[in-house]
Parts: structure tokens; sequence; C-alpha cells
């Protein structure tokens, strides 16, 4: 697979998302499964791996600490903390310095290593200063325990916020056919910046792979149940979109999902994928996406046929919207 620059890394220009494989999408995917899907990544050449305190609270951590032990060296591990489950049980957001470090310290033991290459905060808190938790994590680089700083899901003011505190390395938000938001000001800022982006859901949860015709077929606890695309007539338009995109894959010689990423890593050499999958057939099609190029004529017949005003319905639901901190459309946003 083709290279790209992450911060002072070289990494695959296809990551591995790993939250699927134990949370948000309904069962996790068995542990032997599990185990067996990560060391099948790293000889399909993925060599940048994401995962969360928050993906299985814990688990997800727990399962790629044990599974490649051993071949540590063979990726770059990316992590985040700021999001965690209270003592109730309930998800609830902590940027609280003292909460991100005794974070940090319970990744390291479940990952089993002694660094981690690339530590997100997963959400800014608002209520805590962004100055006061980069500041945390600027520690913990000093300490040795995490090597770069990202971000995740914020705004181009509290990027430039954090960045002067310490250089931050990589941004991470959604970015796909599907969601376009990053195009507002994100991108443009992390270029000025010489800031890698690491767009998840590039796949926009399924939608882009074709694989997903029934909404009502999605397990319980599944998330998507409960985000504005995937429902009723929203649903319902959005696939007369993925109708389209079958029509340009098959022009282009490939999957639907190979021609979303390989439109995704069209758009800079600067952005970085991380789909998720619970499928090996589907790790290898990503990952062969990465060796793409789109014949001339389909970017602007994708941009034409999926972007903002085509796409029917909120990423998130409005209680989780109210987390976010990125641009959205049609309201002010901040520029550097």
């Amino acid at each position: 697979m083709q290279q790209r620059k992450l911060g002072r890394y070289s990494v695959s220009a296809i990551g591995l998302g790993c939250m699927s494989i134990s949370h948000a999408y309904g069962t996790p995917l068995a542990r032997a499964d599990a185990e067996r899907l990560l060391n099948q990544a790293l000889e399909c050449g993925y060599s940048l791996l994401d995962t969360a305190v928050i993906y299985g609270y814990g688990a997800n951590e727990s399962l790629i600490g044990e599974a490649l032990n051993g071949r540590r060296d063979e990726f770059v591990l990316a992590s985040k903390c700021g999001i965690f489950r209270a003592d109730d049980g309930s998800r609830v957001i902590d940027n609280r310095p003292e909460r991100l470090k005794r974070a940090c310290e319970d990744s390291l033991k479940r990952l089993k290593t002694d660094v981690i290459d690339l530590y997100y905060l997963h959400r800014w808190d608002k209520v805590v200063p962004i100055e006061e938790s980069v500041g945390a994590l600027s520690e913990l680089v000093q300490e040795g325990k995490i090597k770069a700083i990202g971000l995740s899901e914020v705004s181009v003011p509290t990027l430039v916020r954090a960045h002067a505190v310490h250089p931050i390395s990589a941004v991470q938000s959604e970015y796909s056919l599907f969601t376009r938001n990053p195009e507002i000001a994100m991108l443009a800022a992390c270029r000025q910046l010489d800031i890698t982006f690491v767009a998840f859901s590039p796949l926009a949860r399924g939608l882009l792979s074709g694989q997903l015709r029934d909404p009502a077929k999605l397990k319980p606890g599944d998330l998507r149940r409960n985000m504005p695309r995937f429902q009723g007539a929203n649903f319902v338009a959005n696939m007369q979109l993925i109708d389209g995109l079958k029509e340009i894959a098959d022009d282009a010689g490939c999957t639907m999902a190979q021609v979303a990423l390989a439109w995704l890593l069209a758009k800079g050499d600067d952005i970085i994928p991380i789909p998720g999958t619970t499928s090996r057939a589907h790790l290898r099609e990503n990952a062969e996406a990465g060796d793409i190029v789109l014949p001339a004529g389909a970017l602007p017949r994708l941009d034409a046929l999926i972007n903002e005003k085509t796409v029917r319905g909120a990423r998130y639901s409005a209680a989780i919207q109210s987390e976010i901190d990125t641009e959205e459309f049609g309201a002010s946003c901040g520029a550097l």
C-alpha cells in the first residue's frame, strides 16, 4: 500500500479504524475472529491502527494489546481519551488534566506498550479550556508516554488555540462523500499548519459500501438506529444516491467502497482514511483502494452526485451533535 505522512511517521495511505470490532454496531466480533482480523490487517499492509478508551470501554485497547503483542513495531498506534464511562454506566466527556493523565496510564497497561504514538483528545469538554487539556497531553509527551498529540471533532478556532500550546500532529473528524464538513474550513487550516487530516467513517458508516439496504435489520444497540440519515424518508432518498454511486464504481472497475475511498485519497495526500470493518474480505478490499487511480471524470461525477446539498439527514442526533465542536454548513465558522 502507498504511504502517507502522519506527523513524524510514514503510515499506510489507509489506516484501520478499530471501533467496530468492539463497539457501536451491535454484537462485538468474537475474540478469535477479532484477533485474526487485526493480524491480517498488518499482513495486508495497514500500518496505522486507531482505537480509543471508549471503544468497548477499554475492551478494544485490551484486544489490540493482546492480539498484537510482539508485533508492536509493525504499526503506528493511535488512541483517544476524553470520553469515559461514569460510575453509573453513562457516557461522559471529561477533559480535566488529571483525568486525561490517569486515562493514559490505564491505556498503556491495556495496550501492553510503553508509549502511544498518537494520542487524541476524543472530544473537547468545552467546560475545560482546551489549553489546559492540551497542556496535560504535552506533559505526557515530555514524560515519554505519548509521542504526538491529536484532536478529534474540533473547529478551527479550537485547533488554533491548542496548536499554540503544543504542536498538533493530526485532526480526526468524519469525512466522506456523505459528510463534507471538513471542507468548510478545517482542511485548509490543517494544510496551513502542516497537520495531517485523518478521516473516520470514510464509508459513511456502511452506506457507501452498498452493503446496508434495510436499516430495520440493524442489530439492537447499533448507534445508526438513532442517526437521522438512516431513518425513514432520509434513508430512502440517500439510497438513490447509492444507486448512482454503483454506476460510477462499475465504470471505474472497482467496488463502491473502493471508489469512495479513492475519492477521499484524491482530495489530498495529507488525508488518511481509517475505515473500520469486521470482515476480513472487506479489510482486503479497502486496502486495495489505496492503489486505485480513478479514471478522468470520476471525481466531478462523484462530487456532483453526493454532497452536502444532496444528502438527507444530519449525521448525529441533536443530543450528540451538541457535543461536537466542528464547523457546520449554514453556520458561521472560524478561520486562521
